[in-house]
């Protein structure tokens, strides 16, 4: 049927080219929001990849988020069965012990659920970070005081032409205080890990004083970015509008160290340092005051497979990196706590939809059903809610 993927009694889906694995997963009590994130993430390879290594490396520690995610993943790429569905019970246990949010049978928000998975896994690793360089740390002390004390033992030892006789524990003591290997994590700063590597970005604040035309800039970092939606537009438009001048003026008005007081200013946000996996929150979800709770907003916002980021400050490295669409999160339904959430990944240039445990191919002419609706806010919809763009190139 084209590129290597079959439908299997039109539902499962089987790549007969590579050894990939199309697996569903069970859904237990509306846990939609976290099976579609999984599946997105999962396709996205350098993040696979990163966990999988994860899970070699931390073989018989206590168990955790990020660890039941990697057994999750163990599962689907050693699992016979190529197709099917796999039960994510252990991970969803872990979720719901860890987080009171998640523990129930309730609808949740898929990115809210993934800002907690990628600041729980980044602070999973950060705190093994510190664990492994205390213990570092705490051997060096230990053999450089056994080393000091042995080298004053030394010197009162007797003397053979003038040269101390430094017994064979001492060498050894020496030697091993030689042999010690700084941890790999000591060679960068403790709040950066893989995590970090694949999906912190830079935002650059600009400021300018109307009045004294001071300028000012403050970095921040983001692991993903949450951008406002309008009416019949497209992504790059979006990001453009989330880039735009910004005047400051009334009550929020900007306080001027510089005039040592509130002043007309200027603002703007753009993206100094460009992250390898880009992954894009769109805000469709907007408290109406008319109607005192949140509503879905449904419009169409066109997105590309191919994306280059045009709103990038002077000073951004790699400012016309490539980035491709691998994979998306989509919201079906009328608002945040009364819908669906289902994943649309890339594999080997097929398109796949993830829905819990059914699993089946997507012809790339219908995307447009994803880009929302050219009506009013609260219709029926399924549309993009949370895009994975993956940089062509390896840093």
């Amino acid at each position: 049927m084209g590129h290597g993927v079959s439908v299997d009694n039109g539902n499962n889906v089987t790549d007969t080219t590579t050894n990939e694995h199309f697996l569903g997963l069970v859904n237990f009590g509306n846990t939609c929001y976290c099976n579609s994130v999984l599946q997105a993430l999962y396709f996205c390879k350098p993040f696979r990849e990163r966990v999988l290594h994860y899970r070699l490396q931390q073989k018989n520690k206590k168990e955790n988020l990020l660890t039941c995610l990697a057994d999750l993943f163990n599962m689907i790429i050693t699992v016979k069965r190529r197709t099917g569905a796999i039960p994510p019970k252990k991970f969803i246990n872990k979720l719901r012990k860890e987080n009171s949010t998640f523990d129930n049978d309730m609808q949740q928000d898929a990115h809210e659920f993934l800002n907690h998975l990628l600041n729980t896994c980044a602070d999973i690793l950060i705190a093994e970070k510190n664990e492994e360089k205390d213990k570092y740390d705490k051997q060096r002390i230990k053999l450089n005081a056994n080393i000091n004390n042995n080298g004053n033992h030394s010197n009162n030892s007797p003397q053979c032409n003038g040269t101390a006789i430094i017994g064979e524990q001492q060498k050894q003591e020496q030697n091993c205080y030689n042999n010690i290997s700084s941890p790999s994590s000591m060679n960068t700063s403790t709040d950066d890990t893989w995590i970090h590597d694949l999906f912190q970005g830079t935002l650059v604040n600009e400021t300018k004083c109307l009045n004294c035309e001071t300028y000012s800039s403050k970095d921040e970092n983001f692991l993903d970015l949450s951008i406002d939606v309008e009416e019949n537009t497209s992504i790059t438009t979006c990001l453009r509008v989330f880039s735009n001048v910004e005047t400051l003026r009334g009550e929020s008005k900007y306080y001027c160290e510089t005039c040592s007081s509130k002043q007309e200013a200027t603002k703007r946000m753009r993206i100094k340092k460009l992250p390898r996996i880009l992954a894009l929150h769109l805000k469709r979800f907007k408290y109406i005051e008319q109607f005192k709770q949140y509503k879905k907003l449904s419009y169409r916002v066109v997105f590309p497979f191919e994306l280059r980021l045009l709103n990038t400050s002077e000073d951004c490295l790699n400012s016309d990196r490539i980035y491709d669409l691998v994979s998306l999160v989509v919201h079906c339904g009328i608002g945040p706590y009364r819908g669906h959430y289902i994943a649309v990944v890339k594999s080997q240039g097929s398109w796949i939809v993830f829905d819990d445990e059914n699993v089946d191919r997507l012809d790339p002419t219908n995307f447009e059903e994803f880009y929302g609706v050219t009506h009013d806010l609260g219709k029926q919809s399924e549309t993009s809610y949370i895009l994975f763009y993956e940089s062509r190139d390896p840093v």
